[in-house]
């Protein structure tokens, strides 16, 4: 019988940190690309992109503090699935996009698989 590998509280806070840094840097780069005059140099410049660029950077350090603490992959990586949820209410917020039953709908099946892949 395997040893039971527990997943500690750090990397679980971590993952939770950084699937909503993710949603926020998409949020980023989609308003950023809203804005940007359409040229090279304007989206490179542009603060929206750039701070969305470095939350994806900070996602990645996360990921990596996490995984140095321990714990399981099936464990922390259905947690940052959860950037589809907080990006769906970070457009709710900023662009009035509906959350309609069939993204509830999917939510709901995605947070319900997080919590079986979790006790795999």
């Amino acid at each position: 019988m395997p040893a039971t590998v527990s997943t500690p509280l750090f990397s679980i806070l971590a993952f939770v940190v950084a699937a909503l840094l993710g949603a926020v840097g998409q949020f980023l780069y989609k308003s950023g690309t809203d804005r940007a005059d359409g040229t090279a140099l304007g989206y490179v410049v542009n603060w929206r992109i750039l701070v969305g660029v470095a939350s994806y950077i900070a996602v990645m350090v996360l990921f990596v503090a996490a995984f140095r603490r321990g714990g399981k992959l099936t464990v922390l990586y259905p947690i940052y699935a959860t950037t589809f949820v907080w990006a769906a209410f970070i457009a709710l917020y900023a662009y009035g996009t509906p959350i309609r039953p069939v993204n509830v709908l999917g939510m709901t099946l995605l947070i319900l698989g997080m919590f079986f892949m979790g006790r795999s």
